[in-house]
């Protein structure tokens, strides 16, 4: 077996075990914050038990059933279990097995590019965070400062110590004038119509993606998820999985493209 085959396959085989992990962040992280809320605003519903990343266990959101190994494989047990919980049969959404999978297409892609180093883990960590920020915000309409904010920090840090292919300068200067565009956006939409146009974590994380990916992204990156973000509403609409009020979580899309242009770079006609 050739080491390219090997080279692949691990990333692959860590990708998915990431992913898994990813899968935990994705559906508690939410439930983690939410909690945090309702302490804070001394909510009967806040949450008297332990709950985080570690505690508790793995299980079946519906039944509570603890999960057995063989239940954790990575993509393997989801298939194996007919997408449907061993003990009550309540359907394990697609969700799962997707993440894991395009988790594992990522790694691969980076460890292609990179090669086994340190730039690949560190350009792996951002494919990562993003693929949280889009599940999460696609199912809660959230975007964490949990990882948006880190995202920033450590796409400048990336730059200083030349894991990025970016100039601290240009990552700088991604960060502000990501942060600044949807920010003047969603000021102008707000004094246009008196209603908001999107939330302060889509700054951010266009802010965290003008980090990694520099200045000279930016039109590519607003395009991309522009033009996606509209066929995805309209694909919404025709389903009627559009909500009334027509909000849509722009997150995903900023993922997307983000995702492309750490790819396949910025498109042609936006190269400055």
């Amino acid at each position: 077996m050739s080491n390219s085959v090997l080279t692949f396959g691990w990333a692959g085989l860590l990708g998915l075990m990431i992913g898994s992990f990813l899968n935990v962040v994705i559906y508690r992280l939410p439930l983690m914050m939410q909690a945090q809320w309702d302490a804070a605003n001394h909510e009967a519903s806040a949450r008297k038990w332990s709950f985080n990343l570690a505690v508790p266990r793995s299980h079946c959101p519906q039944c509570q059933h603890p999960l057995g190994w063989r239940e954790n494989i990575p993509v393997l047990s989801f298939m194996a279990l007919r997408g449907q919980c061993a003990h009550c049969r309540a359907p394990i959404p697609w969700r799962y097995p997707v993440v894991e999978l395009i988790t594992a297409g990522l790694f691969m892609a980076v460890v292609s590019r990179y090669g086994w180093s340190i730039q690949a883990m560190a350009w792996a960590g951002f494919a990562a965070a993003l693929v949280t920020l889009a599940a999460i915000d696609a199912a809660t309409h959230l975007l964490p400062d949990a990882i948006t904010q880190p995202l920033v920090w450590s796409g400048l840090l990336a730059a200083h110590l030349g894991l990025s292919d970016l100039g601290l300068g240009d990552a700088l200067w991604g960060a502000v004038a990501g942060y600044l565009f949807l920010w003047w956006v969603y000021w102008l939409f707000k004094g246009v119509t008196g209603k908001d146009g999107m939330g302060q974590g889509d700054f951010k994380l266009l802010a965290a993606l003008g980090a990694w990916l520099g200045w000279p992204a930016l039109l590519s990156l607003v395009l991309i998820a522009s033009l996606t973000g509209v066929l995805g509403g309209l694909a919404l609409k025709l389903r009627g999985q559009l909500s009334d009020n027509g909000e849509l979580a722009f997150g995903p899309y900023l993922v997307f493209a983000g995702l492309w242009v750490m790819n396949f770079g910025p498109l042609p006609w936006f190269w400055i």
